[in-house]
């Protein structure tokens, strides 16, 4: 009987860390979707993902109640790709806190607080905590006003 219980209970572990495992991966997964600025990336939960142009060097400059209203995209592992999404393009960069932040094209990627449902945009082209914040395109450059512009620091 105690053999059954044990049997029971490990089932049950695995069934929990394999959803763990599973809710992990397309948290840290980036793909594609389409948005009233066109394709844009998002995250493994349809949110939407940002770069922030006062970011230099593939190093993230957004900390504190910054990182409050903007939330890294933070990877315990490597970051995955979904369809429509280049894998190469995909990395990742380590914060002062230890954590790594998905990097796409060398900008450290965020999402936005103010996006409250999966699909929104209301991060676009606000001028916050000092600098401006896009949404992110496929080829990994800021898309302005619905353009996608190579602007940005030169990645």
């Amino acid at each position: 009987m105690k053999l059954k219980i044990a049997l029971v209970i490990a089932a049950a572990a695995l069934i929990v860390t394999a959803g763990l495992a599973a809710a992990a991966t397309s948290a840290t997964s980036v793909g594609v979707s389409q948005s009233k600025f066109g394709k844009i990336l998002v995250d493994g939960h349809g949110r939407s993902l940002y770069l922030f142009d006062r970011d230099r060097n593939r190093k993230s400059s957004c900390y504190g109640g910054c990182a409050g209203e903007w939330p890294p995209l933070i990877v315990s592992g490597k970051p995955h790709a979904t369809s429509g999404v280049k894998a190469a393009l995909l990395g990742r960069t380590k914060r002062r806190d230890g954590r790594w932040q998905v990097t796409f094209r060398g900008h450290p990627l965020y999402t936005f607080a103010g996006d409250a449902a999966k699909g929104q945009t209301n991060g676009e082209g606000l001028d916050d905590f000092g600098g401006w914040w896009y949404l992110v395109s496929p080829a990994g450059v800021k898309v302005v006003g619905g353009a996608s512009s190579p602007g940005g620091y030169g990645y």
